[in-house]
């Protein structure tokens, strides 16, 4: 019975000694140079206003490189025009302001539901 322990044990030591001796290791990861690249002023608007489509809106933004300030309008469906104007910076964040001009109309009566046929 001690040959048999004996030779498991050896067996045992053998395999956990099995291991190379220099483990692979995976190559150094590249990485490419950082290239910050400062903020430049831009200034854009446009507006979009089609009569037959029912749409109404537009937007206008300007950067001095370091604060963005801007508004956009909507015309929403129940007749009220949404304006948004908002400010933006590394400093105090994102904020906006949001107001509604006119009353919300909604008719008094409504048509059918629309309904699709299945194919």
């Amino acid at each position: 019975m001690a040959p048999l322990k004996v030779c498991l044990l050896l067996s045992l030591a053998s395999v956990c000694l099995a291991r190379p001796s220099d483990p692979y290791h995976a190559p150094p990861a590249y990485h490419a140079p950082v290239h910050k690249e400062e903020a430049k002023p831009y200034s854009y608007n446009y507006a979009v206003a089609d009569a037959y489509a029912g749409v109404d809106f537009g937007h206008e933004e300007k950067s001095d490189g370091k604060a963005v300030s801007g508004s956009y309008t909507v015309q929403l469906p129940d007749g009220r025009k949404q304006t948004v104007t908002y400010n933006a910076d590394h400093y105090s964040g994102n904020n906006a302001q949001v107001e509604y001009y006119g009353e919300a109309q909604y008719p008094h009566e409504y048509g059918p539901a629309i309904t699709f046929k299945p194919h």
